[in-house]
């Protein structure tokens, strides 16, 4: 009998290590993240999401009926040449001189072969890929944190270094406005000018990538944290590339 209440004991005495030992790996496992603008981040991504599909979508799906995909893919190819400072300049901060030296063999080979980057023979005839570098990746690069989740006004999700870097390449970047003081191969003369070249690159983009957002939207259960977790674990794996 007192053999019996002993091991009677000892299988309780086991059930609760096994109970504490599961609480404890389950309170390890349970990452705490970092999120002072939940609040804010929730409402704007319900903003953004309706302009994508109230408003985005639509004139995308409407814009692929004007233009064949061709014509689509030139104009793609001509924006993105045009983009040559930045991803030449970041591969550079990041000691990657080959793709920086490959961006610049397709800058020129594009730019005149290519019918001034409406075509890729880079790509076609060279094999040369894009080697697409940000300066928010660069300063991943050197160590700094991502900071908290911020989601902006129709850019969608970013962080707080995300964000300076978004500021630096704006200053190099062609297509904006920002340093056309400093900076003299900036295209757009005004804002309004920078508001029509963005707006036309976004619907021509948007054109390339239909149904791909919705793919993604379909399987989240709460849209917020689940695109957060997405671009979170994209730039993590970006940087590290």
């Amino acid at each position: 009998m007192k053999v019996a209440q002993e091991t009677k004991q000892s299988k309780a005495l086991d059930s609760d290590d096994f109970g504490d030992e599961f609480e404890d790996e389950f309170e390890d496992e349970k990452v705490e993240i970092f999120d002072p603008l939940s609040g804010y981040n929730r409402v704007m991504t319900s903003f953004n999401d309706k302009v994508y599909i109230y408003a985005l979508d639509p004139i995308a799906t409407g814009y692929t009926y004007v233009l064949p995909q061709t014509v689509r893919i030139g104009i793609s190819n001509f924006f993105s040449n045009l983009l040559f400072p930045l991803r030449f300049t970041n591969n550079l901060l990041q000691l990657k001189f080959a793709n920086s030296t490959e961006e610049l063999g397709r800058f020129l080979i594009n730019s005149t072969f290519g019918l001034l980057g409406f075509m890729d023979p880079a790509k076609d005839e060279l094999g040369w890929n894009e080697h697409n570098e940000d300066f928010g990746q660069t300063l991943g690069f050197y160590g700094l944190g991502e900071g908290f989740h911020v989601v902006l006004p129709l850019l969608g999700p970013s962080n707080l270094r995300d964000m300076i870097g978004l500021a630096a390449d704006s200053y190099i970047n062609p297509l904006t406005t920002t340093g056309s003081s400093d900076i003299q191969y900036k295209i757009p003369n005004n804002s309004l000018e920078n508001i029509g070249i963005t707006t036309e690159k976004t619907i021509n983009s948007t054109s390339l990538r239909l149904g791909q957002y919705e793919n993604i939207r379909k399987d989240a259960l709460d849209l917020y944290p689940f695109l957060r977790d997405i671009y979170n674990q994209a730039r993590k794996k970006q940087i590290e590339e």
